[in-house]
């Protein structure tokens, strides 16, 4: 289900013509697959650092693109209506065909949930995983030092008012 809902914000992506509507659709598109990456594991601590990092990026775009385009309007595209009902109304009817999905499968014993939590965690942490672990860490602290190094606080804000 998260999947369909990731490919039909995608469709709709093609028909956005605002920044910051992009920007939003593409938020939710991050949430939808930090959701969906989340589920792959037994915690979600993976996922919502991603979705943390992500959206502190698209802080950064919207206040770029709120200082570039403050004033445009929004205007509601025809296309983009015609495709979402449909999409929408094939997607509610499925989920009230299949309420299973609702329902969790898998049935946790307490003491074996912290086992399971620490063998999750362990895994970023070993042989295979680590090096991105630390790749992350390392572009991190160069784009932080990149974005020190490049703004200059005496030029203030983008826009002059």
């Amino acid at each position: 289900m998260l999947i369909s809902s990731t490919f039909i914000l995608a469709l709709t992506m093609l028909f956005i013509k605002h920044p910051l509507s992009m920007g939003l659709a593409i938020i939710i598109q991050s949430m939808l697959i930090a959701f969906i990456t989340g589920s792959f594991y037994y915690n979600f601590w993976f996922s919502y650092l991603m979705f943390i990092i992500v959206v502190g990026g698209m802080m950064v775009l919207f206040i770029y693109m709120t200082t570039i385009a403050s004033n445009e309007m929004f205007t509601t595209s025809k296309n983009l209506i015609l495709l979402i009902t449909p999409i929408f109304l094939i997607t509610t009817a499925m989920i009230y065909k299949n309420k299973s999905f609702m329902e969790t499968k898998i049935s946790y014993n307490s003491s074996n949930l912290m086992d399971q939590f620490l063998m999750s965690v362990s895994k970023f942490m070993n042989f295979p995983a680590n090096m991105i672990m630390v790749i992350l860490i390392v572009y991190l602290f160069v784009v932080l030092i990149a974005v020190v190094k490049i703004t200059n606080i005496t030029y203030g804000p983008l826009r002059q008012s």
